[in-house]
């Protein structure tokens, strides 16, 4: 790698090349020399910007959950409107993409990674997945206040029961594999049918 290059360049080199090994190869090849080498730069690269490679990881980990509370924003905005077993189908095929679900085997797999993650997040829970369930019951609680669902509606456990559901259905799955939208639609609507129904009483 060239001197001078600017630490974010570095940094994102960094994450792509390990989110590649990743996918590829699975959270037990995710090495230094792995991502280093995958990054195309010297071994000395990821240790000037990384204290160690647990901390690398739990940042790489930390930028996926930065970007579920970006999507959080935008699904609390869509509430009220469009259909609301649409925008949870459209939001766990974001949330629950290739990535993100190997980035939970990711955090089963390394227990510091988890430890650190828990330090910066919710004490409670799977770092990813947790900050995803809350991403939905928000919506969900909105949803409620806004008499789209029903008024006794669980947001939590709702939520809860499709993040949990969702990562079975996404989890195990070669790369390539998604499951199809008539499947992640069949998932929500089998999941919030009881408090959809129950508005409607």
């Amino acid at each position: 790698m060239p001197t001078g290059v600017h630490i974010r360049d570095a940094r994102r080199q960094l994450f792509d090349a390990a989110e590649r090994v990743l996918l590829r190869d699975g959270p037990s090849a995710l090495t230094s020399r792995s991502v280093t080498t995958e990054a195309d730069c010297a071994k000395g690269v990821l240790h000037r910007h990384f204290a160690d490679f647990d901390e690398f990881l739990a940042e790489l980990v930390q930028e996926r959950i930065t970007r579920v509370d970006e999507q959080a924003a935008a699904l609390r905005a869509a509430a009220g409107t469009g259909s609301v077993a649409g925008h949870l189908a459209t939001a766990l095929t974001e949330l629950l993409d290739p990535i993100a679900v190997a980035m939970v085997s990711l955090v089963f797999f390394r227990d510091e990674v988890r430890t650190r993650l828990r330090r910066a997040g919710p004490a409670h829970g799977i770092p990813v997945l947790a900050e995803a369930r809350g991403m939905l019951a928000t919506y969900l609680a909105e949803e409620r206040s806004l008499g789209r669902i029903a008024a006794d509606a669980d947001a939590e456990n709702v939520a809860l029961s499709l993040i949990g559901a969702g990562h079975l259905l996404f989890a195990g799955r070669r790369p390539g594999d998604a499951p199809s939208p008539a499947e992640v639609d069949q998932l929500v609507a089998t999941v919030i049918a009881d408090v959809l129904q129950r508005r409607l009483l």
